[in-house]
């Protein structure tokens, strides 16, 4: 390599390692859509222990 070479090489390593690139992801969005879902699947639980109490009483109404 020429001196001409090495002095450019140096300069574009020198100028890559002064950027520093920071990752700071922003999560809102996603903890936004995770709360709904435990939202929803909640109250589907929630329902289907209400309907496997009260299954009995139900099928009876339904059955007559």
């Amino acid at each position: 390599m020429s001196k001409k070479n090495k002095r450019q090489a140096s300069r574009q390593v020198s100028s890559l390692s002064a950027k520093v690139i920071e990752f700071d992801p922003d999560y809102s969005i996603i903890k936004r859509d995770l709360k709904r879902i435990a939202l929803l699947a909640g109250t589907f639980f929630a329902v289907l222990i209400v309907l496997a109490i009260f299954q009995n009483q139900l099928l009876s109404l339904f059955m007559k």
